[in-house]
C-alpha cells in the first residue's frame, strides 16, 4: 500500500524544542493526511483536554498523493480537539501548501505546547525557526503574509496563518493557507491562536520518494478536458437544483427556497468570475476568482456554502455583496460558513435579514469580540439562548447548506458525523440530489436501508483526506483506480477510512459524546430505527459508544 513518507516533527512550543520520530508502522496503516492525524491525536492528546490549553495538539498532515503530478491533489490537513464541537475533528485545505509541506521532508508536523509571545514558525529540511512577531498581532492574514514576503521572501502558499479571529478564540477561527484557502470548520485557528503561534511555514528541497503509478495522468488528462460545470461555477452551480427541490436554507433556516436565487447563483458568480483557480498540479480548475471593479470588492468565491449563509440564509440577493463577506471572512481569518450562519442567527434576532451593512460591520465585530461579537464569536450552540432563536447545529457546529430535511440520508449523515453538521465527513447529497445518474442515485426520501452506504461513503471520504485526494474527484475515481494508485485492495483502502473513523469517534466517546449527541433540530422518518442500523453497520453498541474490542490495534 503506497502511503506518505518521512519522520514526524513535534515542536513543543513551550520549551522552544523539536524533536523527529519514525512513523512508518502508522504511516502504513493509515496513509497520511487525516488517517495519520488521528492515530496521532488519539495517542497523544488527553482525552479532557482543553481545547484551548497547551496539552492540545494541531496535528499538520500530508499523504502519498501530494507525490503525484496529478489532479485533485493540491490538499492539506489539519487535526486537533475543536473549540467549537469539543470533539476531535480534523480539517481540509486545498491552494499549494502540500507539496511546499512535503519539501520539509516531513509527512506530519504537530505543534503543542504554547509560546509566552506571538511567534512564527518556519519549518525548513534543514531546521526549525522561531520567530518572535509581537508587532504583528492583530494583523489581518493580507498584512501578515505582506510582513512574510518582505521581511522573508516568503509565498504565502508556504504559509498556514492567522488572523485577529484565530488571537481572539473565535470558535470558527480558520488557519489559512495560500491567503484564501482554509482550514475552516471547527475553529482551529483558534487552537493556533491559544498557542499564540501567528503561523507555520514550510520549505525545502527533499521531497519524499514516493513512486506513484503512470495512471496518475489519464486521470489528470480526464480532468483537464473535461467539460464540467464546476469549471465555471464551482459549487454554487448546484444552487438553482437545490432551490428547486425545496433545499436551500433561507432566513437561517426558517424557509427552504429563497426568491433572489437568480441574484446570488451559479450564473451570478459566473458574471463575476474574471480568471480561472486552482490548486496545486490540479488542471480541473474549479475555483473563483471573483471581482467587482465598481465597488471595489475582489474574492475567491464565494463557493455554494458561503453563497447560502451570507446569501440566502442572511436574506441577501446581491453577490457582491456576498463576495465582500467572503472577502472580510478570509482577511480576518474566520471560517465563513459558521461566520455566515452565525450572523444570520444575529439577524433573526434582530428581525434584520437583508442588510448588509449590519452584516459586514458584524462581521468585523466577531473578529475582534466587540460587542455583540463577542456573544456571536461563541457561535450558534453557546449563543441562541442569548439570541432567542433556535440552536441550528450539530455537536456545536453549524448546518452546511445541503438541506437534510429534503436530502434525508444527508440529515442523517449530519447527525452521526464526529465534525457534526458538516456536508463533506460522507457527502451523501453527491448521490441524493436528482441530477445523479440512475445507476448511482440514491432515493432522497427516508433514512432506513441507508446505513451501509453512509458507513461506506464516511469510509471513502476519510481514505480521500488521508491519501489526500480532493473529494470533487469523485466523477474521475473508481475502486479500479483508487486500487491502482495505491497499490492496494480497495476494501483494504476503505478499511484505513474505517479505523479513521472508528477513532475519531473513540475519541469523543471519552469526551462524554454518545446517542444523545446523535441529534437534529428537525423530524426524519424512522431516525431512531435508522441511527440504530448505522451503529450496527459500524459494530458500535446501541448508545454510539465504540467497543474496545472494535478498536484498530
Amino acid at each position: 500500500m503506497i502511503h506518505a513518507d518521512g519522520p514526524l516533527l513535534t515542536v513543543d512550543l513551550t520549551a522552544g524544542e523539536t524533536d523527529t520520530e519514525n512513523i512508518d508502522p502508522l504511516l502504513e496503516q493509515y496513509l497520511g493526511g487525516r488517517g495519520v492525524g488521528t492515530r496521532l491525536a488519539h495517542e497523544r492528546i488527553p482525552f479532557d483536554v482543553d481545547p484551548l490549553g497547551a496539552q492540545n495538539r494541531l496535528v499538520f498532515s500530508t499523504g502519498p498523493m501530494q507525490a503525484a503530478q496529478m489532479s485533485f491533489t493540491g490538499r492539506m490537513n489539519c487535526t486537533g480537539v475543536s473549540p467549537l464541537t469539543d470533539g476531535l475533528l480534523s480539517s481540509n485545505a486545498g491552494g499549494f501548501m502540500s507539496r511546499n509541506f512535503a519539501d520539509t521532508g516531513y509527512s506530519a508536523v504537530e505543534l503543542t505546547g504554547e509560546s509566552d509571545e506571538l511567534v512564527f514558525v518556519h519549518v525548513r529540511d534543514d531546521g526549525v525557526e522561531f520567530e518572535a512577531v509581537p508587532d504583528l498581532a492583530g494583523a489581518t492574514v493580507p498584512e501578515t503574509l505582506e510582513y512574510l514576503d518582505a521581511e522573508h521572501g516568503i509565498e504565502s502558499d508556504q504559509t498556514a496563518v492567522i488572523g485577529p479571529a484565530g488571537e481572539n478564540a473565535v470558535r470558527f477561527a480558520s488557519i489559512m493557507t495560500s491567503e484564501e484557502r482554509a482550514f475552516g470548520r471547527g475553529g482551529l485557528g483558534a487552537v493556533m491562536g491559544a498557542k499564540n503561534v501567528k503561523g507555520v511555514t514550510f520549505a525545502g528541497d527533499s521531497p519524499p520518494d514516493i513512486e506513484i503509478p503512470a495512471m496518475q495522468m489519464d486521470i489528470h488528462r480526464e480532468a483537464a478536458t473535461d467539460d464540467h460545470i464546476m469549471k465555471r461555477q464551482g459549487t454554487v452551480s448546484v444552487m438553482d437544483l437545490a432551490n428547486e427541490v425545496n433545499g436551500l436554507p433561507s432566513y437561517y433556516f426558517s424557509e427552504q427556497s429563497f426568491a433572489g436565487v437568480e441574484g446570488i447563483n451559479g450564473d451570478a458568480v459566473e458574471s463575476k468570475k474574471y480568471k480561472k483557480g486552482t490548486c496545486s498540479a490540479c488542471a480541473f480548475a474549479c475555483k473563483l476568482p471573483t471581482r467587482d471593479e465598481e465597488r471595489g470588492v475582489e474574492t475567491e468565491g464565494p463557493e455554494f456554502e458561503v453563497a447560502m449563509a451570507f446569501g440566502s440564509n442572511s436574506g441577501v440577493d446581491d453577490i457582491v455583496d456576498v463576495m465582500q463577506s467572503n472577502a472580510l471572512c478570509d482577511r480576518l481569518g474566520m471560517d465563513a460558513i459558521s461566520a455566515g450562519n452565525t450572523v444570520a442567527a444575529y439577524l433573526a434576532s434582530e428581525d434584520a435579514f437583508g442588510d448588509t451593512d449590519l452584516i459586514h460591520e458584524t462581521v468585523e465585530k466577531i473578529a475582534h469580540r466587540e460587542g455583540v461579537g463577542d456573544t456571536l464569536a461563541e457561535g450558534i450552540d453557546r449563543c441562541h439562548d442569548d439570541l432567542d432563536v433556535e440552536n441550528w447545529t450539530v455537536k456545536g457546529m453549524d448546518f452546511a447548506a445541503h438541506e437534510g430535511r429534503v436530502l434525508h440520508g444527508q440529515g442523517l449523515s449530519y447527525a452521526v458525523a464526529s465534525r457534526g453538521a458538516d456536508h463533506m465527513y460522507a457527502t451523501v447529497y453527491s448521490v441524493e440530489y436528482p441530477l445523479v445518474p440512475d445507476d448511482q442515485a440514491v432515493n432522497p426520501e427516508g433514512t432506513l436501508g441507508k446505513a451501509d452506504m453512509l458507513v461506506e461513503r464516511e469510509n471513502l471520504m476519510a481514505l480521500n483526506d488521508s491519501g489526500v485526494v480532493c473529494k470533487f474527484s469523485r466523477d474521475f475515481m473508481t475502486p479500479e483506480r483508487y486500487e491502482d494508485l495505491f497499490d492496494a485492495d480497495f476494501e483494504d483502502l476503505l478499511a484505513v477510512g474505517a479505523r479513521t473513523v472508528t477513532l475519531e469517534r473513540h475519541f469523543n466517546n471519552q469526551r462524554g459524546f454518545d446517542r444523545t449527541d446523535d441529534t437534529l433540530p428537525y423530524d426524519l422518518p424512522s431516525f431512531e430505527t435508522a441511527l440504530e442500523e448505522y451503529y450496527d453497520a459500524r459494530g458500535w453498541s446501541d448508545d454510539g459508544i465504540v467497543p474496545e474490542s472494535a478498536l484498530p490495534v
